[in-house]
């Protein structure tokens, strides 16, 4: 057994930066993180476009920043959250730049400020087209300087420890060993990020299955707004399945039209902002266009820009983009909706509180009342480090009520058991991604969603059922926890009869 004061499950913007600011604090705690993959490998990483701050308040202001928020919310935020979020924003910046992460300026030194869809204003600072990149490479410099904080990566937490109703810990396996760890923590944070791999089409990488909300929802906490799944309407098209190479909203904030495969400007005709709508409109304006038309795509068109400026702002999508022969000075750039973010998650209070005492959330695998029915792009860096920060201030001064751990391991220790096919997970795991993109997408229709439902308890069942007569594997619970995602959305969708945000539902 490992005993640690505060132990944090994922390697994200959110469960970093509360590592350092908490083993700052307290110099003599112990601060564990643990994590499925590289230490660096995270959603954060992948995050192209930036964070949405007020920082220039003569043309901008919280109040347009709120606004803007709760407009692209659809009525379904918690206004007292996105006043507490967007107001924290400029504190939070500041603490990153003072740890090291660049930011891209303008000549005279102020920030070279971008412009996304469903913002009113020029607010997303970006470092480049790499800004999860920058501000990964930031935080993580920072905790390998610190002397209490141990990283443990390929190590994949399996489950919470719970007694009445109290966090103890987590049981996780150690992937290099196979070995089943008990960890005993005071304090117990989940930050593990997206659920993308759910859909197989994602912007997400491979890593985001949604483990932290279902090892919650096992444990009893509140999973709520599961329904609201935003996808992004610009990922690269390709033929193959698995994460998609995104390209960044901000590229349709630089002036980027969409176009259908014979030139016609679609967005005109189902939004004033046109490019510039939000997601759910973006992506249902294309899912609508291709249903009608049978392509497999449409186009972003950027022959119209500024090559040079274009090439300074988004190095890496123009690079990708060459890499498989799209020259954007003449060639319209293939792209598709894929799954970006989930709005819900584990329910938290205002200080980053699980309904389970002990137990934290925060990043995207939480649900605070930010987003509502549909996220702003760019508020998700921000919520990550308003809410690591929430967290961190609370547990500075929460004495710990705390229980005796005596873990009964038996389940998993008894006996030599045999190992499951690796066919067999990767079977179920395509026949998963195929049925939510077919029955729980963009557009959702209650008979898919009632068959889907059925096909889900079945397998529910069945891979419970293997879990127990065979070796414990992380590519089994990850399927495992895949398929209780899929239940969650399922039925959150079914309960839901009113169209909103990134939620549309024909019956």
């Amino acid at each position: 057994m490992i005993t640690t004061n505060y132990l944090i499950i994922g390697s994200g913007v959110a469960g970093l930066t509360f590592a350092i600011k908490i083993a700052d604090c307290f110099p003599n705690k112990k601060v564990t993180i643990v994590t499925k993959s590289n230490a660096d490998e995270s959603n954060t990483k992948y995050a192209q476009g930036g964070i949405a701050i007020v920082t220039d308040e003569t043309e901008d202001s919280y109040q347009k920043h709120i606004d803007d928020t709760l407009i692209c919310g659809d009525g379904l935020c918690d206004v007292e959250v996105v006043k507490i979020v967007v107001t924290e924003g400029p504190k939070r910046l500041k603490e990153l730049i003072a740890w090291g992460a660049k930011f891209d300026k303008t000549a005279k030194g102020n920030f070279d400020l971008g412009k996304e869809g469903g913002h009113s204003q020029n607010r997303v600072v970006h470092h480049k087209d790499q800004t999860g990149q920058e501000i990964e490479r930031t935080i993580l410099d920072q905790v390998h300087q610190k002397g209490n904080i141990t990283v443990l990566d390929h190590h994949f937490a399996l489950d919470l420890i719970t007694e009445d109703n109290q966090c103890l810990g987590a049981f996780v396996l150690n992937q290099k060993t196979n070995e089943i760890i008990t960890f005993q923590s005071d304090f117990t944070i989940l930050a593990t990020g997206g659920i993308g791999h759910l859909y197989g089409h994602t912007t997400n990488p491979i890593i985001a299955t949604g483990d932290g909300i279902a090892m919650a929802f096992r444990a009893n906490a509140t999973i709520k707004d599961m329904e609201f799944i935003q996808f992004h309407p610009t990922a690269l098209y390709d033929t193959s399945i698995g994460s998609k190479f995104l390209i960044s909203e901000a590229v349709r904030g630089f002036g980027a039209y969409l176009r259908t495969k014979n030139g016609n400007r679609f967005m005109l005709d189902y939004d004033k902002r046109a490019e510039l709508a939000s997601r759910d409109i973006v992506s249902q304006s294309i899912d609508l266009e291709l249903k009608k038309s049978g392509d497999e795509c449409v186009y972003l068109d950027c022959t119209h820009l500024d090559l040079e400026a274009f090439m300074k702002h988004f190095p890496m999508i123009y690079e990708r983009c060459k890499s498989i022969g799209v020259d954007i000075t003449k060639d319209w750039i293939p792209v598709v909706p894929a799954q970006h973010y989930l709005c819900g998650g584990i329910v938290v209070d205002k200080n980053g509180k699980t309904a389970i005492d002990n137990l934290f959330a925060c990043g995207e695998c939480s649900r605070t009342g930010l987003h509502g029915a549909n996220r702003l792009a760019s508020n998700s860096l921000l919520e990550a480090l308003v809410y690591s920060d929430k967290i961190y201030n609370y547990l500075v001064d929460t004495t710990l009520k705390k229980k005796d751990l005596n873990p009964i391991l038996s389940d998993w220790k008894l006996g030599k058991k045999p190992k499951i096919s690796s066919d067999y997970i990767v079977k179920i795991k395509t026949e998963l991604q195929l049925l939510m993109r077919q029955n729980a997408g963009i557009v959702r229709y209650d008979s898919d969603l009632l068959k889907a439902k059925e096909k889900l308890m079945q397998w529910q069942d069945e891979v419970k059922t293997i879990s127990k007569n065979n070796e414990i594997c992380s590519e089994l619970y990850e399927l495992y926890n895949m398929i209780t995602i899929g239940n969650l959305i399922v039925q959150q969708s079914i309960i839901r009869n009113e169209n909103k945000g990134s939620f549309k539902k024909n019956n």
